[in-house]
């Protein structure tokens, strides 16, 4: 096994985790924060926008069976990345759209698949690239959360729908 780490902002970490933790060839999903202006932020800080994090989530995954590429095209069909600091009623910075590489070659293809997705949005694309900065484990609570609360408003509402979507978009990655 190649083990490989990507970390990925695309709204709410809840709706991010729940896709990923269904994705063949994913071995471990972590909600988390990163590239803000302070160090191991808590929840109620980063959602008051004054540290510039970002909610992330940490992708590991096999890469001999799961590309990149295919990590990353997975993530471009379960948020919106043409909406500036904003995923649906989520607004603020820390619901940015951005990949944080974790080395150069994942820089590379970030940026290939970037391309790619910008002209098919018409050059709308705001997703940030930046190498992973001041990463730190979100609180307990928010790990799994979907799958520890599925009936929970939120999680039925929005990360069922995103669930549903990558099911039917990528039906041979779903598990």
């Amino acid at each position: 096994m190649t083990q490989e780490i990507i970390t990925l902002g695309g709204g709410c970490f809840w709706c991010t985790e729940a896709v990923y933790e269904h994705v063949d060839g994913v071995t471990a999903v972590e909600s988390g924060y990163s590239n803000g202006r302070i160090a191991k932020p808590t929840y109620e800080q980063v959602c008051s926008g004054a540290t510039g994090c970002v909610e992330v989530i940490r992708v590991a995954f096999d890469a001999d069976r799961i590309s990149l590429r295919e990590v990353l095209e997975i993530f471009f069909v379960i948020h919106d990345p043409t909406t500036l600091n904003r995923q649906g009623n989520d607004v603020g910075t820390q619901y940015r759209s951005g990949i944080y590489f974790h080395e150069a070659a994942q820089q590379a293809v970030a940026r290939e698949v970037m391309d790619e997705v910008n002209a098919k949005l018409g050059g709308r694309l705001v997703t940030e690239l930046l190498p992973l900065a001041d990463y730190s484990r979100a609180e307990d609570y928010h790990q799994h959360y979907y799958a520890n609360h599925p009936e929970q408003g939120y999680c039925a509402m929005v990360a069922a729908p995103k669930i549903e979507k990558f099911r039917k978009t990528f039906a041979s990655r779903y598990r």
